[in-house]
């Protein structure tokens, strides 16, 4: 978890003091409401108009959160979104006066590192309630960074006997080279060592580079300083891969946990059975050019100059955990091959940095943000936000995000920039950023997902991208598309075949929209209609309503949908021989029902909807029975 940037959330004014005094001692945000904000102590990073829905999102973009309020109200805003106490976010509450500071989740995640280095500043006490910390001040699932337990649920039994009185035996089998290692996780261990008088008894705790299965231990940790060097020919099998990898961990006798990183040559930023094994291993694959692997070859078993003639280096897998490992790295595993991959393990010693400096594989993510409002963004998007190095798009649709916007870099395009904006886009991401861009709706409905792809598609020479920007990974969060919001708004008008149209010319002729409107008249499909118009073309919508006169009835329902999710959402009911083209403006989807779509009167208001064909069931001979027997039983009071 990342606890550079916590979040400090203020209700009140004098919360509103605290919370900015706290920001900028722990180099994080403070975010305020309107009375919060009038305390006197500055502009807040974001001022928050609904409190419940802003701590939500702070929770499932994964920042540390700290309200400046009660327990009860970060409860309620973020307990139907738990997942797990490995995953979660730190979430801690504090009294405005600053004297008390609660973890509620993630105590071993941060929080109680948190909640302790908070109170050291204002003088309050840390509510800590965790057993292992309030009596020994340490957390066993939490080791030091560059530390791995090896069953995180081992830790749960441990800490009981540890409770009951028992001490520990540590143990170690590392090599020389990591003796200072093996010191740091006995000196963090100390409070709970057994003595020489009280061994006998004692739990087993163990530090293996080897695989846990083999320990005979109560809990196995594994320092992550092994380097996992991949090389692979195009289109390697994933598979494969994953064999490979499993026969030299074995033959090495290393934990797939003590991976500390998995590297490999940039131009296989985009070998998908290579991306899975960093994937499987838990980091992200990180990159060297040719030349930087070059760099090693004095150091390889086998150089190869068929490696050479295709790559540029004479090894790849190799190369890359020596260059990782740095000058003094140990090989634990030489370069091991399959048919389409390759392999190697290297040992980074003590103090040992990387001889060579590496990035990881950039990303391009396609964010669907949907229409606007917070509860209809998915986790997944609010995830790729969060961890974006920078936010690209129309500058109104990173308005929409309000405060999980704040304090990231930016690129805003206009409209009708949307070539520069996926190509700004992928040729960063070439660089090693991360890169969101983001859509209205969902980012494969008229949105630039396509376009992405499309560039990807050509080659530099034929307006493409470079070579480097084809490489990078793409990532997709689904949204809420403006049709889906839209039918749920009005009620069902989606419940049978459905398409949707763009009455854009911009990019397709006109007459190629004429015919699908005619095609989707012709097949009696619901349409929904976006971009129907814009400043400069008013015609298409009216274009349409005659052709569609032609296959449907006058009294047909049609639904105006305008700033969906928004605060100035409206919705309409029209008919579409009455239907008024001057009441559609450019943040507006307009749905038109099939011959069989209906409106009815419900709930004060109307809702229209569209029969899938369950009326020959409801109407059915048996179906009429089985309804009398119902309204027949008397029901006890």
């Amino acid at each position: 978890m990342d606890l550079t940037r916590p979040c400090f959330v203020a209700l009140t004014a004098r919360g509103g003091i605290l919370a900015r005094r706290l920001a900028d001692v722990f180099g994080g945000e403070w975010h305020a409401t309107r009375r919060a904000a009038d305390s006197g102590a500055g502009e807040p990073d974001q001022r928050i108009d609904d409190v419940i829905p802003h701590l939500r999102s702070l929770f499932l973009a994964g920042r540390p959160v700290i309200g400046v309020c009660a327990a009860a109200i970060l409860i309620r805003a973020i307990s139907a979104h738990t997942r797990s106490k490995h995953s979660d976010a730190p979430v801690l509450a504090l009294s405005d006066d600053g004297k008390i500071i609660v973890p509620l989740l993630g105590g071993h995640h941060g929080a109680n590192r948190l909640a302790e280095a908070i109170a050291t500043e204002t003088g309050g006490v840390a509510a800590i309630t965790t057993a292992g910390d309030r009596a020994f001040g340490i957390a066993l699932d939490e080791p030091p960074a560059g530390f791995v337990l090896a069953d995180p649920d081992s830790a749960k039994a441990v800490m009981a006997g540890l409770l009951e009185g028992r001490k520990a035996v540590l143990s170690d089998d590392l090599p020389d080279h990591l003796a200072e290692t093996a010191k740091e996780w006995r000196d963090w261990l100390s409070p709970i060592a057994a003595s020489s008088d009280d061994r006998d008894d004692a739990l087993r705790l163990h530090l293996s580079l080897r695989p846990a299965e083999g320990a005979l231990a109560d809990c196995v940790f594994h320092p992550r300083r092994v380097c996992l060097g991949l090389g692979a020919s195009r289109h390697c099998p994933v598979d494969e891969m994953h064999d490979l990898v499993r026969r030299g961990l074995d033959q090495a006798d290393i934990a797939l946990a003590a991976i500390e990183g998995v590297y490999s040559v940039d131009l296989k930023a985009d070998e998908r059975a290579i991306l899975a094994m960093a994937d499987a291993a838990g980091h992200r694959l990180h990159l060297f050019t040719p030349d930087q692997l070059e760099a090693e070859t004095p150091r390889l078993h086998e150089p190869s100059e068929v490696v050479m003639r295709e790559v540029g280096c004479h090894g790849v897998a190799e190369a890359s955990a020596l260059a990782a490992a740095g000058p003094d790295g140990v090989v634990l595993l030489p370069k091991i091959r399959d048919a389409h991959a390759t392999m190697a393990l290297a040992l980074k010693p003590d103090g040992a940095g990387p001889s060579q400096s590496s990035r990881h594989n950039g990303r391009v993510m396609l964010v669907g943000i949907g229409p606007g409002q917070h509860d209809w963004r998915t986790p997944e998007a609010t995830a790729m936000i969060a961890s974006a190095d920078e936010l690209v798009g129309y500058g109104f649709y990173i308005d929409l995000l309000g405060g999980l916007s704040h304090g990231k870099p930016r690129r805003d395009f206009a409209l009708g920039e949307e070539e520069a904006r996926c190509r700004y886009a992928l040729e960063q991401a070439a660089l090693g950023r991360d890169m969101a861009i983001i859509c209205s709706g969902d980012a494969g409905i008229y949105a630039m997902g396509a376009l992405v792809y499309e560039l990807l598609a050509r080659d530099e020479a034929e307006a493409g991208v470079s070579q480097a920007a084809r490489r990078v990974e793409v990532m997709t969060a689904p949204g809420v598309s403006a049709l889906q919001a839209a039918a749920a708004r009005s009620g069902a008008i989606l419940g049978h075949d459905f398409c949707t149209i763009s009455l854009s010319d911009l990019l397709t002729p006109w007459d190629q929209i004429e015919q699908r409107i005619e095609a989707a008249g012709l097949g009696d499909f619901v349409i929904a209609f976006y971009n129907p118009v814009s400043r400069r073309r008013r015609v298409g919508m009216a274009k349409a309503k005659a052709i569609l006169l032609n296959h449907r009835p006058a009294d047909t329902p049609v639904v105006l949908a305008t700033s969906l999710g928004r605060p100035e959402e409206e919705i309409r009911h029209r008919n579409l021989g009455d239907l008024d083209i001057d009441e559609i403006d450019m943040m507006t989807v307009v749905m038109v029902g099939a011959s069989t779509s209906r409106r009815i009167a419900h709930a004060g208001g109307e809702a229209v909807f569209t029969p899938r064909g369950y009326a020959k069931h409801l109407d059915s001979p048996a179906q009429s029975a089985e309804h009398q027997s119902y309204t027949n039983e008397e029901t006890p009071l």
